[in-house]
């Protein structure tokens, strides 16, 4: 289903170079170039239906790696900027990802082994809170009358499934799996995801959820209420503009809802940071056994990437 009018294209990224080679997120600034000029991340403004689409458009394994985490940081600042100046009447967000099949797989689990080999906790405290920061900013949609939407073309594991829990609402295409895996190697989801699930489920069911180690399939997470809309496979992007343009008119009454919900059920960046600080300690527990086993996530990984590439 096409678009109302033709996006407009903004850019398809720099080179990996002018973003950040730590966990710690660049400032805004620190590189030049111009707003939506970023890393990884393609972006197209709708005029037509107030809509910003972004893809996650990595060369490397689809993670949450450092330079990612930086480009999000200067997306959500670019978004706040070019919304307030009206340049760029931003009604609703969408972020999916370019990457065949995938989502997200979640954290950089290369990084994370090289600091827990190391015993850098510092290192891994400031990925994390890199991490919870930007969802905690997209949970609150940027403190903006903004609609976030999490489209789901491919499996959401771990961190992947944790970034899309701080979305408004989430339409996933049939087939696809949610997963939160950390447990199999002796790690729990550090990023937001028991604060968000348990919110939206409770705590026992969370920790149920968590605690399995297993895959959810796009059905059953819209009968949880996690996923909020269903797509045939390959349609997930025009379930997404139809649900765009059937609630468009209702743009402001979706907004009060959900800034209601989140004053009924509060989530303090603080929360999300303790977590992280608890993760990191949790991580620096794990025996060489589980290291090994998260290398050969990582290799696995690796192969899926080059698959994508030929």
């Amino acid at each position: 289903m096409p678009l109302e009018s033709p996006p407009v294209a903004i850019t398809q990224g720099v080179k990996a170079a002018d973003c950040a080679t730590s966990a710690q997120i660049v400032p805004q600034g620190s590189a030049r170039r111009a707003p939506f000029e970023l890393t990884d991340l393609a972006t197209a403004f709708d005029p037509a239906t107030g809509t910003l689409w972004t893809y996650m458009d990595q060369r490397t394994r689809p993670s949450f790696n450092p330079e990612l985490l930086a480009a999000f940081a200067h997306w959500q600042d670019d978004i706040i900027t070019a919304h307030d100046a009206g340049t760029m009447p931003i009604r609703y967000l969408v972020l999916g990802s370019r990457f065949p099949g995938v989502f997200s797989l979640g954290g950089d689990l290369d990084l994370f082994a090289g600091h827990i080999r190391r015993g850098d906790r510092d290192a891994l405290v400031r990925y994390g809170r890199a991490c919870v920061h930007i969802l905690h900013r997209n949970m609150r949609s940027l403190d903006r009358p903004i609609i976030t939407i999490g489209l789901v073309e491919g499996d959401a594991l771990g961190g992947g499934f944790e970034a899309l829990l701080s979305f408004n609402v989430v339409i996933a295409e049939r087939g696809t799996y949610f997963g939160l895996p950390e447990t199999n190697f002796g790690l729990f989801p550090g990023m937001g995801a028991h604060c968000f699930l348990s919110r939206r489920l409770g705590s026992a069911r969370a920790e149920q959820m968590i605690l399995s180690g297993r895959s959810y399939s796009a059905e059953e997470l819209y009968d949880l209420g996690i996923v909020h809309g269903l797509a045939a496979p390959g349609q997930g992007r025009a379930e997404v503009e139809t649900y765009i343009r059937q609630n468009r008119r209702r743009h402001s009454g979706h907004c009060a809802i959900y800034e209601a919900s989140r004053s009924v059920n509060p989530l303090d960046l603080a929360e999300l940071e303790a977590v992280v600080d608890l993760w990191a300690d949790a991580a620096l527990r794990l025996t060489d056994t589980d290291l090994k086993l998260m290398r050969r996530l990582v290799g696995a990984q690796s192969r899926l990437r080059d698959k994508a590439a030929v």
